[in-house]
């Protein structure tokens, strides 16, 4: 099992979406949450815990999961997507990144 964390910075668009994309697919597991304090869903040391691959959507969070969490973080790696806050939820354009860039990073 694949156990999948996105993380964006409030938890209401791009994170969300991905959980909703990748949740389907056989063995895999997907959560997500938000690096703000004010995020629907915070990201808490449980959650870095559980997950085997961190995926971050800027590269502004990239290093907030190592500074709030280090000493969670036991050997996944981190990985930026590189997507910017500017899509809605579920929107087709973000859907298509998020498919093309995740599953290539998921072994």
């Amino acid at each position: 099992m694949k156990k999948t964390l996105f993380l964006c910075s409030r938890n209401k668009l791009r994170s969300p979406t991905a959980k909703a994309i990748f949740s389907d697919i056989k063995d895999w597991e997907a959560y997500s949450a938000g690096m703000s304090k004010d995020a629907d869903i915070p990201v808490s040391v449980e959650d870095i815990e559980w997950a085997d691959y961190i995926f971050v959507m800027e590269k502004s969070h990239k290093r907030k999961p190592q500074n709030k969490f280090g000493h969670a973080i036991k050997g996944q790696l981190v990985i930026c997507l590189d997507i910017p806050d500017n899509f809605v939820y579920m929107d087709e354009k973000l859907i298509d990144i998020l498919q093309a860039k995740v599953p290539k990073l998921v072994h």
